[in-house]
């Protein structure tokens, strides 16, 4: 009998656990349910609240922010395109220099000839006329003009200065005929020439050792 009593004891405890972890488990889900509920009721406010707002922006309030879209385009395009227009510009100029640069470096030895050819003219006198002379001093000058108005200028004659590497290049090295040329420069083998502000050509030069 006593053994029977237990068994009924325990099998009711166990009976009461059940029901509550049951009854937990539906007041568990009722919580969950009841919490969607209110995010689902919150989510519906907050589309219903920006329904309104957007039913509360007149025709002209639009049309302002429209116009603002517009110009804000507008600008982005303008400055597009004057960055394009100054990067092709550069590159323009760039070409046109590097050009004119290379054009002039080629067209320097002629000015060369021309020089030595002129030294070669015997001396006559000025009551003489020499039509040769003449012609050939036309064309020189004319051509040697034609390079200044590029922007070709001849770099000064170096002889008796101190050498100065952004102008001058020294190919040799020579006994100086005096004591205060030594370390100067006592002869120009080839002159150099400028293109603006920049050497096309070095002097090249002799120093005095």
């Amino acid at each position: 009998m006593g053994k029977e009593e237990s068994t009924e004891k325990k099998a009711a405890e166990n009976n009461e656990n059940t029901a509550e972890e049951t009854s937990k488990q539906e007041t568990t889900t009722e919580e969950a349910e009841m919490a969607d509920n209110k995010e689902e009721t919150a989510d519906a406010s907050t589309e219903k609240e920006e329904v309104e707002v957007e039913e509360e922006i007149s025709p002209l309030e639009k049309a302002k922010i429209e116009v603002k879209e517009a110009k804000d385009k507008y600008l982005r395009l303008y400055s597009e395109f004057e960055n394009y227009r100054r990067r092709t510009s550069k590159e323009k100029i760039d070409f046109t220099k590097t050009a004119t640069e290379k054009l002039v470096v080629e067209l320097l030895p002629i000015l060369d000839d021309f020089e030595r050819a002129q030294k070669s003219f015997p001396e006559v006198n000025k009551d003489e006329k020499d039509p040769v002379r003449e012609g050939f001093d036309i064309i020189y000058n004319k051509f040697k003009k034609t390079l200044e108005k590029q922007g070709v200028k001849e770099i000064e004659n170096p002889t008796g200065k101190e050498l100065d590497t952004n102008l001058h290049e020294a190919i040799t090295q020579f006994p100086a005929p005096k004591e205060e040329l030594k370390g100067k420069i006592v002869d120009q083998v080839e002159k150099g020439y400028l293109l603006g502000d920049k050497v096309v050509r070095f002097s090249k030069v002799v120093v005095g050792i």
